[in-house]
């Protein structure tokens, strides 16, 4: 602890490192900071100097060893309010919604690095001495080499969703500051990205923050936080020893060439497919008209002690509503059933090695969640039907402008699956500097023998391999959104009213009841449909309410509630973000939403 007039008050710094395995100690720099400083402005400041925009997704998170710590000081801090109840009505938060100008704005208005184009903060010159200042931050923007299969055996992997809910535990209040939270001296924090909702990812500005968010993806594909299939493994595999050769042969300064050239591809092939898609159409239709997609598919309705029979009928999709027929002659007539797939969860169930292409749709009704499964019969109807799939469970329609780009991604993530049977002629394995150990989860690693895997890899390798740099880090985070839970953070909760333990799966635009013993979801609520919700700071329980008079009220057992009362506030308040607002961060709104205490 310091005091001086050079800084006003009394502060000290806080060590930031950044471990970088292939030296005998990490990065290291300083951040200068008061005990009145929470935890959000330790995030903006931080942001800043390592140039990773977006500061409001990313939080600090203890490690799993050090949760106990936090649980004993939490069981004798005694809150002063007994209860916040927060009125959505009060606040702007419908999507597109411009948020007013916060007490950072000014700073978070970006100015840019003329040698690489980045976007920095006028808070830079704050901290021009620093040893990552003079490195220009091109360290993060680097991937880090493999763990040895040893160093990767010994790290926690969860093996449940119990499991899971236990890591998140560690969130940081971020309303409050280190000290309060009973932060010492050598306490070692993770810099993660809280919140699932990257808005605006772009290769041009966000190299370091990419390349963070590459590697969070890796280690929860390694440590087995998300679940993936056999063939998705293998593509995640191909995509890491692809990255890690790239890595070694590229400079840090050569990104910001490639990220111009990748982004005019990205930009012409996006392009591309948006003019394809014209010429199927009529070019000078009406701009009002809403798109349809219509052909015969194949739909399973799940029913108590029978087997999964696929029957076929004439479907259209149009709206967010996906209706069927016996057949095409009939389809102007009144449909079999018309389902509404406004709010519903998506779910893809895909093999392409077996030329599988299912959608498997939860449908929120009022008890519950109705399960349909939609099987196509090839990879093009697939991603027509699934990109309309996810877009109309936001609410969005085929006329959105993200519709094409939607197409294009799901045929490319298809694309890169794709292995063939016939795989091409390649030297030795023995002979590849390729390491399957450190490249897959260990649960596959048990699956095959090490030449076995390392073939298999190289096939999918083939796939990936003209892929630049930044584009196979962009096409690994887009694999890692695509699998069924991403973005899902579980708890350990008792809802009012009942005697057993449930999970509680919060995402960016939902709150989902899981059942424990099966893991399937019970029912869904949106976060669209949040009226208010009440936090009873004395018996650490949160209450929601939602439109037509629906109301639940639940307890964490594995983590502070406020830990779930930031996540809701938190995923609320990202909805409001808009391109129109440019670099502004509304700090006041989110620690209103966030803070729970105010």
């Amino acid at each position: 602890m310091t005091s001086s007039n050079d800084y006003g008050a009394s502060s000290w710094e806080l060590n930031v490192q950044v471990d970088q395995p292939n030296e005998d100690s990490p990065l290291e720099f300083n951040l200068r900071v008061t005990g009145d400083f929470h935890v959000g402005g330790v995030m903006l400041k931080l942001v800043e100097q390592i140039h990773i925009r977006r500061p409001e997704e990313l939080s600090l998170l203890r490690p799993r060893d050090n949760i106990a710590k936090k649980k004993r000081k939490e069981k004798n801090n005694k809150h002063p309010i007994d209860e916040d109840i927060l009125d959505l009505d009060q606040v702007p938060v419908s999507p597109g919604s411009v948020a007013s100008p916060g007490l950072y704005s000014k700073t978070m208005t970006p100015i840019y690095d003329p040698v690489n184009g980045t976007p920095v903060s006028s808070t830079i010159t704050w901290f021009s001495d620093s040893p990552l200042a003079e490195q220009n931050c091109n360290i993060l923007a680097v991937s880090q080499p493999n763990l040895t299969p040893e160093a990767l055996a010994k790290m926690y992997r969860p093996q449940n969703q119990v499991d899971k809910a236990e890591l998140n535990a560690g969130w940081l209040d971020s309303s409050r500051s280190l000290m309060e939270q009973d932060i010492q001296k050598e306490d070692k924090l993770l810099l993660r990205y809280k919140y699932y909702s990257f808005f605006d990812l772009n290769p041009k500005y966000d190299a370091v923050r990419i390349n963070q968010l590459y590697e969070q993806a890796r280690w929860a594909i390694l440590l087995e936080e998300i679940d993936c299939t056999e063939e998705e493994m293998l593509l995640f595999a191909a995509l890491q020893y692809h990255i890690s050769k790239l890595s070694l042969l590229s400079e840090p300064q050569d990104y910001t060439n490639e990220q111009d050239v990748d982004e005019v591809e990205a930009a012409l092939a996006s392009l591309e497919v948006t003019l394809e898609g014209g010429k199927l159409d009529k070019i000078l239709e009406d701009i009002t008209d809403i798109p349809k997609l219509a052909d015969y598919l194949k739909i399973f309705r799940p029913k108590k002690l029978t087997l999964k029979a696929y029957k076929q009928y004439y479907f259209i999709f149009k709206d967010t509503c996906l209706s069927y027929f016996k057949n095409k002659e009939v389809s102007q007539g009144e449909p079999i059933e018309k389902l509404n797939l406004r709010g519903c969860e998506v779910v893809p169930d895909v093999n392409v090695a077996g030329q599988k292409f299912g959608i498997k749709l939860l449908i929120p009704v009022a008890d519950g969640m109705n399960e349909t499964y939609i099987k196509c019969h090839n990879e093009t109807q697939y991603a027509k039907w699934m990109a309309a799939c996810r877009l109309a469970s936001k609410g969005k329609t085929m006329a959105d402008s993200s519709y094409p780009t939607e197409v294009y991604d799901i045929q490319s993530f298809l694309k890169m699956k794709n292995v063939n049977s016939v795989p091409q002629v390649m030297r030795d394995p023995n002979a590849m500097d390729l390491n399957p150990e450190s490249l897959v989860s260990p649960r596959y690693l048990k699956k095959f023998k090490t030449k076995q895997l390392t073939t298999r890899i190289l096939e999918a390798y083939q796939n990936v391999t003209q892929m630049a740099l930044v584009e196979a880090k962009m096409r690994f985070i887009q694999a890692w959104q695509s699998l069924p839970e991403f973005g899902v953070s579980y708890f350990l909760v008792r809802f009012r009213g009942t005697k057993k333990d449930e999970l509680l799966g919060v995402s960016y635009n939902r709150l989902i009841r899981i059942d424990m013993a099966t893991r399937d979801p019970i029912i869904t609520w949106r976060y669209s449909n949040i009226k208010q919700w009440n936090v009873n700071w004395e018996i650490r329980q949160v209450e929601i309410e939602f439109d037509q008079s629906v109301a639940i009220a639940l307890t964490c057992l594995n983590a502070d509630c406020k830990i779930v009362h930031e996540y809701i506030g938190g995923y609320i308040f990202l909805s409001t973000r808009s391109k129109g607002q440019n670099e502004t961060l509304d700090e006041e709104l989110f620690h209103k939403l966030t803070g729970g205490q105010d």
